[in-house]
């Protein structure tokens, strides 16, 4: 029996997605790989500099690096792209699923940061930053509408990418629902709420907490309001407008921290 286009285009799409790569670039991102032994490292394009920086890196990961001319950097990347004669080829990294990185450890006041449509992957990269600085257990975007794993993303987490789980799951009402059957919390973070996030967590500090950020502008969509559990802001001094978002992620952690 013939299987229908839509079977095959899924298994297509799987099949490609396990066969994608990504180049990381500059000499915090790579450094960081190279040591990350969750890592599987393909290709280790650098300069004599940057070989003589990264020796150390180098050596323990086993890799045999290519040798380029600064000039005409072998590394098949953007010329916009600040690698600073440091290129790693590599597959991206599989954190496990929602469950594995929720609930980590058995930590009693785990933190979650969820990502609704922020595609930039800058913005991204200055969050897993910020996540890994406060603790929290993961930050969770979608696959379609989210930045993906990328070396401007990498570049930007300065190497937070290899230790801070980043997900990308399918729909984020379905994982903000899942984590309430799993017993967080789930907050949305939006500038109109009438409560702050340390008065709603007030007395309710030992729980397991997930906070939303929506995107710039646009901020949470309609439907992921209507899913989380409530609405909340930051307390900003005066009537100030808003931060950016990865400000107001790094400020909403503290503001959720669980002591």
């Amino acid at each position: 029996m013939k299987k229908p286009n839509w079977v095959i285009e899924k298994e297509q799409s799987k099949k490609a997605a396990k066969q994608e790569t990504v180049w990381l670039f500059g000499l915090h991102a790579v450094r960081d790989a190279l040591l990350n032994d969750r890592r599987t490292r393909l290709r280790l394009i650098v300069t004599k500099n940057a070989a003589d920086k990264l020796a150390s890196a180098i050596e323990t990961s086993g890799m045999q690096p290519e040798i380029s001319d600064p000039r005409k950097f072998a590394a098949p990347l953007d010329s916009g792209s600040v690698h600073q004669g440091a290129a790693l080829e590599v597959k991206p990294l599989n954190w496990g699923t929602l469950e594995d990185v929720a609930l980590a450890a058995g930590q009693a006041a785990p933190r979650l940061v969820l990502l609704d449509q922020v595609t930039d992957p800058h913005n991204v990269g200055a969050i897993l930053r910020s996540a890994e600085v406060f603790g929290a257990n993961a930050v969770i975007g979608t696959q379609r509408h989210s930045a993906p794993e990328t070396g401007a993303l990498a570049k930007t987490a300065s190497g937070a990418l290899e230790r801070q789980p980043y997900l990308r799951l399918r729909n984020l009402a379905d994982t903000i629902i899942q984590l309430q059957s799993m017993g967080f919390l789930v907050f949305g973070l939006d500038g109109t709420a009438e409560t702050t996030i340390e008065a709603t967590l007030s007395g309710q500090r030992d729980r397991p907490v997930a906070l939303v950020l929506g995107a710039e502008g646009p901020g949470l969509r309609q439907r992921t309001k209507e899913t989380v559990d409530g609405l909340v802001r930051i307390d900003f001094a005066a009537n100030f407008g808003s931060l950016n978002v990865s400000n107001a992620a790094a400020v909403a952690l503290y503001a959720a921290r669980p002591f």
